[in-house]
């Protein structure tokens, strides 16, 4: 079943990540051939689990925002590439070890590294990559960068238990909730931002502009990532439609629903999330009660909300080809939920 959510009057339907993929190439090319060098190991399963998730297709976002936040600001030398080496590295750590905390079976598409090879592989080869990201970023030399990516490390980590304690807990808040997303998503986003114009030694007005951007984008993007689990399709996914439900995930659609349903309704959502009563049937349930009360439309509106704010933070920089590219990522990732 899908959702198609009406988007504001006006946005761009056509908005994509073209843009900034085009003004970040030569870039990337440069990155991802350090990518590949940095996940190698004489220990063979090292580069075999790496690699399975780096080559499944990702749009590699990140560590483009940090490149293009780097060179709007006139940025030309070389420490950018290691930084968005990094960012792409504690991303892709922090998926190795998602899929063994959510037992998840398919990633992008794929089955996960844990599937394949074991939860302690995964977990063990997520913290190789990290430890090759710190290692890029002491290889910077920049205190400023490698305390802005460090804190994230944590506060991700943090997320991550944030989000055990709530797990499956249908009393969470909405704003329990945005904490854990924060932690886990927005603040990498933030940090990925930042550590652009730190390196390009801007302002301290102009990084902490990015980093709002960052932040503000963090927390749309996953969002728009918990209206598609109900809403839209596995390809777009990379993972099967409903997962979150079945994995008993409280997302923001799901609390909205649950606090504005009967107590019917609400005996419905304990008996499916906490007690893992989530077949297809109670499946399509849910998504009937999140139609009746608006909860996709919402939390897409929640996410306009903070994509508003992402406008704005980036809004008093000057004119460039960055500047245009970051803000065309913002309206891509609103209209993925159309």
């Amino acid at each position: 079943m899908g959702v198609v959510i009406p988007l504001e009057e006006g946005m761009n339907r056509q908005a994509s990540v073209k843009p900034l993929v085009d003004l970040t190439k030569a870039d990337m090319d440069r990155v991802n051939q350090l990518i590949l060098s940095k996940a190698g190991s004489d220990v063979q399963m090292i580069p075999e689990v790496a690699n399975h998730l780096i080559s499944s297709g990702g749009k590699r976002l990140r560590p483009m925002l940090t490149l293009a936040s780097a060179t709007m600001f006139g940025y030309r030398g070389e420490a950018h590439i290691k930084l968005a080496t990094s960012v792409e590295f504690m991303h892709t750590a922090t998926l190795l070890h998602d899929d063994v905390v959510d037992e998840s079976d398919l990633r992008r598409g794929k089955s996960t590294a844990r599937m394949i090879w074991g939860n302690q592989a995964s977990v063990l080869v997520g913290d190789f990559l990290l430890g090759q990201a710190f290692r890029m970023m002491v290889e910077v030399g920049s205190l400023d960068a490698l305390d802005v990516l460090s804190t994230a490390a944590s506060v991700i980590a943090e997320g991550e238990v944030l989000q055990l304690s709530v797990a499956k807990n249908m009393e969470t808040t909405e704003d329990d909730y945005l904490s854990v997303i924060r932690a886990k998503t927005a603040a990498l986003f933030s940090a990925a931002c930042e550590v652009g114009p730190i390196v390009a030694q801007a302002s301290k007005a102009e990084r902490n502009a990015l980093r709002s951007y960052g932040i503000n984008l963090g927390l749309a993007f996953q969002l728009i990532d918990d209206v598609l689990d109900y809403g839209g399709s596995a390809k777009e996914l990379g993972k099967n439609v409903g997962d979150d439900f079945r994995e008993g995930k409280i997302t923001l659609p799901v609390v909205l629903a649950y606090r504005r349903g009967t107590d019917q309704e609400r005996a419905f959502w304990r008996q499916a999330i906490e007690t893992g009563d989530n077949d297809s049937h109670a499946l399509e349930k849910a998504m009937g009660l999140l139609a009746k009360y608006g909860s996709l439309k919402d939390t897409v509106a929640r996410a306009e909300h903070y994509s508003s704010i992402a406008r704005d933070a980036l809004a008093p920089l000057p004119d460039s080809g960055e500047k245009d590219a970051l803000m065309e990522v913002i309206a891509f990732c609103l209209s993925r939920a159309h």
